[in-house]
């Protein structure tokens, strides 16, 4: 049964989205993208790039803090259900990196992509 729209209850929603972000910024891997970011988004406005290639890349950054996030969710989870080590648990936690992998090498490749021939132009 729906309870209908509660307002107390997005806002309590949003807080516990801002403690996960709070938590996933203080993993070492995403203080690691989030300098990414920031170079990438410095390197971006000095190319004075357009419309389409900010989306690309927010969509890019995205997926990969994305990723993260559930990785690190996954990590967290395994850890208090399974302290010990158990081989099905170790194969979860490899897929979720492998998961993170995969974003990182696409968002480097969309990097490369959009960022590679302004670039170029503007050096050479």
């Amino acid at each position: 049964m729906s309870r209908g729209f509660d307002l107390g209850g997005r806002l309590a929603s949003f807080v516990h989205a801002g403690r996960g972000l709070r938590v996933l910024l203080n993993e070492p891997n995403a203080r690691l993208q989030g300098l990414a970011t920031l170079a990438v988004v410095a390197l971006g406005l000095w190319l004075e790039l357009g419309r389409t290639d900010w989306a690309l890349l927010t969509l890019s950054i995205a997926l990969v803090l994305a990723s993260e996030a559930a990785n690190t969710a996954l990590e967290a989870l395994a850890d208090r259900t399974a302290p010990e080590r158990h081989a099905l648990v170790g194969r979860a936690k490899d897929v979720a990196a492998a998961g993170v992998l995969i974003a990182s090498l696409a968002a480097a490749a969309v990097g490369f992509f959009v960022l590679g021939p302004p670039l170029l132009a503007r050096l050479f």
